[in-house]
């Protein structure tokens, strides 16, 4: 999408487009380049794999090799990198899309349709169940622990060595 700064407004009434042509031009410039339209990593997911030559291949000062045959490395990396990324895309690219999608329909289906209204009917059905158990426990549960928190609270513990 292009940016609101980059947009020049056109009146589209016909009574005012002489005043409009004898207006003044527009004479802002403009530094920014726009973002490009075809960007395919606009949330930058993958900048990790901005690999170039110099990133793969380096000689040291005290090892050069010829010119040209840098030279032609350099771009004989970089075309096939760029080559066999596109062959390998173009046999994988379209069968992994149809995999995710498929993936991604059927996990979104379940969240809507199934997990979703299981959580929201049991939001709706605990407080209830949650008052009940509350009670069951207190009836319960809650008078043993206490009885057998009292009972084994005189009983005391010496750890020591046991002479032979």
């Amino acid at each position: 999408m292009i940016p609101d700064q980059y947009l020049i407004e056109c009146p589209m009434d016909t009574d005012k487009d002489e005043k409009y042509l004898q207006s003044q031009a527009n004479t802002t410039i403009y530094t920014d380049a726009p973002q490009r339209l075809d960007a395919r990593d606009p949330r930058g997911i993958n900048k990790h794999l901005k690999v170039d030559f110099s990133d793969v291949l380096a000689e040291p000062d005290s090892f050069h090799s010829f010119d040209k045959v840098w030279t032609w490395s350099d771009i004989l990396f970089e075309s096939s990198k760029l080559w066999c990324y596109r062959i390998i895309s173009l046999l994988c690219a379209v069968p992994v899309s149809l995999i995710s999608g498929f993936l991604f329909a059927i996990l979104g289906c379940i969240h809507i349709w199934c997990a979703m209204p299981c959580i929201q009917l049991c939001n709706i059905c605990m407080p209830p169940i949650r008052t009940l158990w509350a009670s069951l426990l207190d009836i319960f549960v809650a008078p043993i622990c206490a009885s057998l928190g009292r009972c084994l609270s005189f009983i005391y513990v010496n750890v020591g060595k046991q002479r032979p």
